[in-house]
């Protein structure tokens, strides 16, 4: 019996322990101490809790599995917190997102019933005029003044006293009032561009304008940050307006109501070389609405709304912002929805006829403006929630300006103004390329050119540009080629001097030439935005010396790059690779010169003749409506896909080089034309989709002898045969190894394998990834992985004995870097009609892509 109760003694002190130890109640003291390393780290080890309890004797009484258990728990809820935090915010997007999409659905269904109310109207005036039309026979001009009427809305106001703020109200209140009802309402009809879908992850809403006088877009969107903080970043339009040159606040006035007007002068970049640059005077309006919203509305000044003269510019046109803005709408729980509206005529008529689509096309226009403050604004709020980390320690801001100084230099190169300092420098008698020289001290006593500029013998910049128009060209694919193939367009001499300008003694003026690079470029990426539409990456060019003479340029060279509108399916979106020399040390302030190459879009047009090759804007601009082009220029189809090309080069020049440089950048862009027509000819799709037949193969004497030689060398070295042919003519033997379905190519290998491909077969080409123009800059080395280099390494000596050797399976790499497999290659030398060695063949059996 006593032993029993002993037991359950036993019993109940042990159950009273285990609760102990299970549930303990710690004092603020010892979750203070506890919350101090968990900040530390979150996961202890078994030393380290042992170690806790013995410095932190209010510890000492707990447990170190019970502290273990703690940390295991705060974790847990730390966790837990995240998520619920992560799913309330996406909760709050939804929510946010729901609400604009109900809104956008409400103003479609005022659209619908205006533009049913409108067709009413129509079909009853029609009713009418054809009723009247065998009595009346001044129905015509009733129609046509009514159509007048339709068209031209927009009331003419009276001149406004430029020295009463109460006319300047006025203007403001008009303003407010009409870029309401184009961000909310039905003033303009919106067509929503294709491929924008709204979610709480996608860039907003887009639409773009449908007759409607001048170009307009407007986007609607959500972003996580405060409406306070989005006013601040749009005003501030040349942080995110990339063709935006300055905008200056030339007055501000305050109104009543708590709000602010400004007087704005604002000038904006040209695209390209052939037209003038715009510039705008407007009234700029910031207000709050009732509901607790902010507007930011604007319009321009002019004789017929009234209000102030705006300054004069010589080198200007003119063009009117009509009412736009931005509407932030604050959301609960934090963010802000935006609604911009961006309306302008550019005064398409004042530019050649070619060009009149840049200033035409609202998508264009939401491309550059519209969606880019969008993008702009979403940018710095995964910033500072901090989803964005880049490498390297740099932090987005400073990345995000070197952006905006290669965008700004190569958009300065192109203007060219003259109160920037530039000059145009007269020709040699063929006026395709432009040469412009700046050697004015402003722009080089800052503290980036400063090292050069204090140099007695520094003579300035020169900058060669040029512009022509491309057909059927994507633009987002020429410039992806251009980046990823720059041997097929460079030279590694002038790189080598643009280099050398970063230091205080240039090199040589070097000779242009078409090509240079002993090997491919290394991209290594910077940074990037949330979308990819742009993205900022260093070039690291391996020097290598083409003679005893040429070893001082043998050292690696370095370019920081921007590449952005690589998106084939963004619609009106300019394409532009932009580059400058960069040294090794790449400093926050590191001198830039930008150079490179811009491609825009023009509208689709199916009314005009369609040529199938590239063309210098010079000679189209001549051509105008009437223009007949050659025969064997349009296709039957009639579809014509433009695009307008802008190249700019620069360079710092000493005073006694200055002719010499001249004379280099002048023949080293005419070669850069040469290399991007060549290119822009081979990558260009047909007409009617290159996927409805084979390419064409080539045709030269050059091929049909290579592919006899060939089959000829397999032959004598194998003893089998290559191709199943009946006839031996050089015409039927290239095309069987054209259409082989082994990838077959040759290579220039004079010993080891790094060597240079010179010809491959429409299988080689498919499995390299590349064209036969940009062939040659294709290293064999570069496509062979490590196990595939020692085995070629090890039968060199035999397949240059014996003639031939079969190579294992393997893996290499094509030009865009996907892995290829093969079950098995054949190497065998190419013997000439002399049996003398010419080059290796190789041939990949059963390839495909990994």
């Amino acid at each position: 019996m006593a032993l029993s109760m002993h037991r359950e003694s036993n019993s109940s002190g042990n159950r009273q322990q285990m609760d102990s130890s299970k549930y303990v109640r710690y004092t603020p003291e010892q979750v203070e101490a506890l919350e101090r390393v968990y900040t530390e780290c979150p996961k202890p080890s078994s030393m380290r809790r042992q170690q806790l309890i013995r410095e932190c004797p209010i510890l000492s009484n707990i447990e170190p599995k019970q502290i273990k258990v703690w940390f295991q728990n705060r974790r847990c809820r730390e966790k837990q917190r995240k998520e619920s935090s992560r799913l309330q915010t996406v909760n709050r997007k939804l929510t946010a997102m729901n609400k604009l999409l109900m809104e956008e659905n409400d103003r479609l269904q005022k659209q619908v019933s205006h533009l049913v109310y409108n067709n009413g109207y129509m079909r009853q005036k029609l009713h009418t005029v054809s009723t009247t039309a065998t009595t009346d026979g001044s129905c015509e001009s009733v129609v046509v003044s009514d159509q007048h009427q339709q068209q031209n809305p927009t009331p003419q106001h009276p001149q406004r006293d430029a020295n009463n703020p109460a006319g300047l109200l006025a203007i403001a209140e008009e303003t407010l009032a009409e870029f309401l009802s184009k961000a909310t309402g039905t003033a303009v009809d919106w067509v929503q561009m294709i491929g924008m879908k709204p979610g709480p992850d996608s860039i907003g809403i887009v639409a773009v304008s449908r007759n409607c006088s001048g170009v307009a877009a407007r986007a609607c969107g959500l972003v996580s940050l405060e409406p306070t903080k989005v006013a601040e970043i749009l005003k501030d339009r040349p942080s995110w307006f990339r063709d935006c040159r300055c905008l200056d606040v030339l007055g501000a006035i305050p109104t009543e109501n708590g709000g602010m007007m400004e007087l704005i002068y604002m000038q904006t970049y040209a695209p390209t070389t052939l037209a003038v640059a715009r510039d705008f005077w407007t009234l700029r309006y910031t207000t709050s609405l009732p509901d607790g919203s902010l507007v930011i509305c604007e319009r321009s000044l002019t004789s017929s709304t009234g209000g102030p003269t705006g300054p004069p510019a010589t080198c200007f046109a003119r063009a009117e912002m009509l009412p736009s803005g931005y509407l932030i709408r604050p959301c609960d729980g934090g963010g802000s929805i935006i609604h911009i509206v961006d309306h302008i005529d550019l005064d398409a008529w004042s530019v050649p006829e070619v060009l009149r689509p840049l200033y035409e096309s609202s998508k264009i226009l939401a491309q550059k403006m519209t969606m880019a403050a969008l993008r702009h604004i979403r940018q710095i709020a995964l910033e500072t929630s901090g989803e964005i980390q880049y490498s390297g320690g740099r932090q987005p801001a400073v990345l995000r300006t070197f952006s905006q100084r290669l965008s700004r230099g190569f958009n300065d190169a192109i203007n060219g103004f003259m109160d920037d300092g530039w000059s145009i420098v007269a020709g040699d008698g063929v006026e395709d390329v432009t040469i412009a020289i700046n050697s004015s001290p402003n722009k080089f006593l800052g503290s980036q050119y400063n090292s050069l500029a204090m140099l007695p013998s520094f003579g300035g910049v020169l900058c060669a540009k040029a512009s022509m128009l491309l057909q059927n060209v994507p633009p987002a694919l020429l410039v992806r080629f251009l980046r990823e193939h720059r041997a097929e367009w460079a030279d590694y001499g002038v790189d080598a001097y643009s280099a050398a300008c970063l230091k205080t003694s240039p090199y040589a003026v070097p000779c242009a030439r078409p090509s240079g690079f002993a090997s491919n470029p290394v991209i290594l990426p910077l940074a990037h935005t949330v979308e990819h539409e742009e993205f900022l990456e260093v070039v690291r060019l391996e020097g290598h010396a083409f003679s005893p003479e040429d070893i001082a340029l043998s050292r690696d060279m370095y370019l920081l790059q921007l590449c952005s509108g690589v998106d084939e399916n963004a619609a009106g979106a300019c394409a532009q690779l932009v580059f400058a020399p960069i040294d090794e040390s790449f400093a926050d302030d590191a001198p830039l010169l930008p150079s490179g190459f811009r491609v825009i879009p023009l509208d689709p047009k199916s009314d005009g003749p369609t040529a199938t090759r590239t063309l210098d804007l010079a000679s189209t601009l001549e051509v105008g409506h009437g223009g007949v082009r050659p025969a064997g220029e349009s296709d039957s189809g009639g579809y014509n896909q433009r695009s307008v090309l802008t190249i700019a080069f620069q360079f710092t020049f000493e005073n006694h080089f200055r002719d010499n440089v001249v004379a280099m950048a002048r023949q080293y862009v005419r070669n850069v034309v040469g290399s991007v027509q060549r290119v822009a000819m081979a990558i260009s799709p047909s007409p009617c989709g290159s996927h409805l037949g084979p390419k064409p193969l080539p045709g030269s004497p050059e091929a049909l002898t290579l592919a006899q030689w060939i089959c000829r060398s397999y032959r004598i070295h194998t003893g089998g045969e290559l191709l199943r042919v009946d006839s031996q003519r050089g015409d039927a033997v290239l095309k069987q190894l054209w259409h082989h379905s082994d990838a077959i190519m040759c290579c220039s290998v004079k010993s080891k394998a790094s060597a240079v491909f010179t010809f491959a077969n429409q299988a080689g080409l498919d499995m390299l990834e590349t064209t036969l123009v940009s062939l040659q800059d294709i290293m064999l080395d570069k496509i062979l992985d490590e196990a595939g280099q020692k085995i070629l390494l090890s039968e060199f000596p035999k397949i240059m004995q014996q003639g031939f050797a079969y190579l294992p399976a393997g893996i290499c790499v094509s030009s865009m870097g996907r892995p290829v497999s093969y079950e098995q290659a054949i190497a065998w030398k190419v013997l000439d009609d002399n049996d003398s060695y010419h080059c290796l063949s190789f041939m990949f059996l059963n390839w495909s892509f990994v």
